[in-house]
């Protein structure tokens, strides 16, 4: 699987309104024990990063996330920016997700997420 297949198979794990492909996605990519952190949540392991999600379904039904940007990596560590597109079409600010990845590139260890447009110093 490529890098970029890969973090778009975690995009869709967020964006699939079925409970069960969205385990199976993510299962797919995701490392035993591996986290998740943004400004909101902190998940350790793939049972409590899917109940994040399955919340954010809930609270945003037919929502899914779009992957805007290339995927850049070194070292093990990839990121990429995406944005929360609601049915409507209409969508919140852009994110950055910072993954770090297993030795074979195949599976994501960390994820750690920010939201909005970095300010301006």
């Amino acid at each position: 699987m490529s890098l970029t297949h890969l973090i778009d198979t975690y995009c869709a794990s967020w964006s699939d309104q079925d409970a069960e492909r969205r385990r199976s996605l993510l299962l797919s990519v995701w490392d035993d024990g591996a986290t998740y952190a943004d400004p909101t949540a902190q998940a350790n392991g793939a049972d409590e990063l899917l109940a994040h999600i399955a919340g954010i379904r809930t609270t945003y039904p037919g929502a899914r996330i779009v992957r805007t940007s290339a995927v850049d990596e070194h070292h093990g560590i990839a990121r990429f920016a995406w944005k929360f597109v609601l049915p409507d079409g209409s969508s919140f600010p852009e994110g950055l997700d910072i993954a770090f990845l297993n030795a074979d590139q195949t599976r994501i260890t960390r994820i750690i997420g920010f939201f909005g447009p970095l300010a301006v110093a």
